[in-house]
């Protein structure tokens, strides 16, 4: 009886303690806001703050009526684990000054979590006339959003189609807090753009001004955008991760300032240019899209050659403009000369004002018959947005004389020369006259006896006995190493699993959301059961049951984490081949014991 009572207590307690786990590890969401005070003066700020336990997407802000948005949003996110419990928080935080005396109130801000749309309930604020002495008592996060500004400068406004337009991203920090690092969250695509960044190798600090104040700036990023299309065209922002050290109201032992370190997501914001259309007006009908400032020759390697020898007539652009963006005018060549594709060559530099250096076409041609051949010249046309004209130049005829080799009538016709016959001696250098009278063989007759094909089939099976001994014997010895075949079979798996977690390794995001799917892939592979939807521990626990080695339970458990954290941590790439090295050789133990 006694026994039983024991019994029926214990599985009471162990009931209880499965349920407070999983309803530890099935945490509700919540989705809050924030006020740093329900009262205030009008020269007072109002701190408003939006947090939530998990992450989400599409964050809408209440419009804040009553109030002037100063600074925000700037983006918090902290999460760490805890005796194997993950705390996550993501904020965002504005500063508001109010623009009048009353009551508002700030209505509700809604984000999507986990497939559903969660809102903040709606607070009021009472705005009162001015007080002697502001309260406002600015935190850390205050600092880094008054002391850190992300501006893009565009070099045009209104520029032509496909003329430069530079666009440079400044960041702008204040002398009272110091940069440690960044991180690009969100790169612009430059939709409607032809792009090319120019790197910058050193990030030095220089001393400028940003709305009147003294601010250091270093320049982040350069790229040299060709619009492709006329009218209002959006420059997407671009938006970053900062690390700061800000100083604090306390001091050390000796005296010294206390720093304390803060993230904040800094924006530059959307830019839209007006890009002009070229003017129809004076455009030349051999006009193919070139824009800027250029030059145009056509030149020859030889002007005097024999029969069966070559010449490079090069077609060439120089200057500054779109060079990579139009095609070279193509000459026209007598019908006597042979020609060749051309080999298109390009050297161009890309700087801050665009695109300089040159591009051409190298042809080459080869005469057949001795006499004179002019290349008549060619044109080419561009618009030169300083001057907003349209320019054509002309290149220099040219004059090609093959001084030996076969006449053709047609060739002495366009000399001038006599055309009477001409007897032709053989120089091994031409090609030979026409054959009237060829001795050809028809194409479909084989004679079978003798061929290749006889003897291949005559001594071919002889070949094939010593190659079938040592393939037989070569599966016999692999069938007979079961612990090579283990290995190898692992090794095998942990490809398969792993192959898509590869294929995106340098992408931090869709590299650990891959390698985190395929290591619950193996294991539902192994084991039978969905594991994505078990806690660590319960992982852990079973493949402990199974007899694994606990170091493999522990590199699989620390891989999940990983996976989990990478999500809201900077990790290098060097880090994710590392992970992904560890998630194979763990796959591979743990395949040798199940």
């Amino acid at each position: 009886m006694y026994r039983l009572r024991g019994k029926i207590l214990l599985f009471t307690i162990i009931s209880l303690f499965v349920g407070i786990s999983s309803y530890a590890q099935d945490e509700e969401v919540t989705f809050q806001m924030n006020l740093s005070k329900e009262k205030l003066g009008i020269n007072e700020r109002l701190r408003v703050e939006f947090s939530m336990n998990k992450d989400g997407d599409n964050f809408n802000p209440p419009p804040f009526e009553g109030f002037k948005v100063v600074m925000g949003p700037s983006q918090s996110i902290s999460s760490s684990w805890v005796n194997g419990k993950r705390s996550f928080s993501k904020t965002y935080s504005y500063i508001l000054v109010p623009t009048a005396r009353g009551n508002f109130t700030i209505k509700q801000a809604t984000i999507d979590i986990g497939g559903e749309t969660y809102k903040t309930l709606p607070k009021t604020v009472e705005v009162t006339a001015a007080v002697d002495k502001p309260s406002d008592q600015k935190t850390v996060d205050d600092v880094a959003d008054e002391s850190l500004h992300l501006v893009a400068e565009v070099s045009k406004g209104n520029p032509y189609l496909n003329e430069a337009v530079t666009v440079i991203y400044k960041l702008y920090v204040s002398p009272d807090i110091s940069v440690t690092n960044y991180r690009p969250l969100d790169n612009p695509t430059y939709n409607n753009f032809w792009s090319q960044d120019i790197p910058v190798t050193r990030h030095t600090a220089q001393n400028g001004t940003y709305e009147g104040k003294p601010y250091r700036y270093v320049v982040l990023k350069r790229v040299v955008l060709y619009p492709q299309k006329a009218g209002k065209l959006d420059i997407e922002p671009l938006s970053l991760e900062i690390f700061v050290d800000v100083p604090t109201n306390r001091r050390d032992f000796f005296g010294g300032r206390i720093y304390t370190q803060t993230s904040k997501t800094v924006s530059a914001g959307k830019r839209t240019i007006n890009v002009k259309s070229l003017p129809e007006a004076g455009k030349p009908a051999n006009f193919g899209g070139a824009v800027g400032d250029f030059e145009f020759s056509v030149t020859a390697t030889k002007k005097q050659l024999n029969a069966s020898e070559s010449l490079q007539a090069i077609v060439e652009v120089s200057g500054k403009g779109n060079l990579k963006l139009f095609q070279l005018p193509e000459p026209e060549l007598p019908s006597a000369l042979e020609v060749y594709d051309p080999e298109h060559e390009e050297n161009i530099q890309t700087y801050s004002s665009g695109m300089e250096g040159k591009v051409s076409n190298n042809y080459t041609i080869v005469p057949s018959f001795r006499g004179k051949y002019p290349i008549p010249s060619i044109s080419f046309s561009y618009f030169n947005p300083s001057t907003a004209k349209y320019v054509t130049l002309n290149s220099e005829e040219i004059n090609i004389e093959v001084l030996e080799g076969p006449t053709s009538a047609s060739a002495n016709d366009a000399a001038g020369t006599n055309t009477s016959k001409q007897l032709v001696v053989p120089t091994g250098k031409q090609f030979h006259f026409i054959k009237i009278n060829p001795n050809l063989s028809p194409i479909g007759v084989n004679y079978f006896f003798g061929s290749n094909t006889f003897y291949l089939l005559l001594f071919g099976p002889l070949l094939l006995i010593p190659i079938a001994i040592f393939s037989f014997k070569k599966r016999e010895a692999i069938a007979q190493d079961v612990v090579g075949n283990k290995i190898k079979k692992a090794n095998k798996l942990a490809r398969k699993y792993l192959s898509t977690a590869k294929k995106e390794l340098g992408n931090k995001e869709a590299f650990y959301v891959a390698l985190e799917k395929g290591l619950h892939n193996y294991l539902k592979a192994k084991l039978k059961i969905e594991t994505s939807e078990f806690s660590k521990e319960k992982i852990t626990s079973i493949l402990l049951d199974k007899k694994v080695d606990p170091v493999d339970v522990d590199g699989f458990i620390d891989l999940l984490k990983s996976c989990e954290m990478a999500r809201y941590s900077p990790f290098s790439d060097v880090q994710m081949q590392n992970d992904y090295e560890k998630a194979s050789t763990v796959i591979s133990n743990l395949d040798k014991q199940l």
